[in-house]
């Protein structure tokens, strides 16, 4: 993943803050890496690969079991090294399980950021995922009750396109303003409100995640 510069750090926050002055919601924007390292299951396509090794050169050939043993750990060890590459990792795990661990993240993050303790539950979690190609947005009770889901899955839906086209940085500041618009339509500013989360883009590196 290509990283932020100190400038797209900025704009990003000067949008987060610029949608905030309109609501008493607090928005919040996650930017993961990855949300897994898919280290168990590329390990266990290794496994599997170096389990099947033996069946042809038994049946096929009249080789010492010893060398089909060799053969067998060589494979294995070959593809240890290969699944190294988190690339490959990830263009081997099923998409059903890049997107669950995606949307797993996603929860731990809404906890995470303290999205849950705001005042009146008005917390807007928007998480993207980069080598999974999966964004979420992740609203408390207070929202969801005013608030359908079809409204938020159209804001993915268009942050997903942006990002797509190469876009990010534009495609998150009006992620950023679309949240405000909807929060500022049912939670208007408070006299003397007080922002209670940081407004900065939190960027988060994939390596910890297995």
């Amino acid at each position: 993943m290509k990283p932020f510069t100190p400038d797209e750090h900025a704009v990003i926050a000067e949008a987060i803050s610029r949608a905030e002055r309109r609501t008493s919601g607090e928005i919040v924007i996650v930017f993961a890496a990855a949300s897994s390292g898919y280290y168990f299951f590329a390990l266990l396509c290794a496994a599997l690969l170096a389990l099947a090794v033996p069946l042809p050169f038994i049946h096929l050939t009249k080789w010492p079991i010893e060398y089909v043993y060799l053969t067998q750990l060589a494979v294995f060890a070959a593809g240890v090294l290969l699944v190294q590459w988190p690339a490959l990792r990830v263009a081997l795990a099923p998409g059903s399980l890049k997107r669950h661990r995606a949307h797993l993240r996603a929860l731990q993050q809404f906890l995470a950021q303290n999205l849950h303790t705001t005042r009146g539950r008005t917390g807007v979690l928007v998480y993207v995922s980069d080598a999974e190609h999966y964004a979420e947005v992740i609203a408390d009770s207070g929202i969801y009750e005013k608030v359908p889901q079809g409204v938020w899955d159209d804001l993915v839906a268009d942050l997903t396109a942006q990002i797509g086209q190469g876009d990010r940085v534009q495609g998150l500041m009006a992620a950023a303003e679309r949240c405000g618009d909807i929060l500022a339509e049912h939670f208007p500013p408070e006299p003397l409100g007080q922002d209670e989360l940081p407004n900065h883009l939190i960027v988060l590196d994939a390596e910890r995640y297995v």
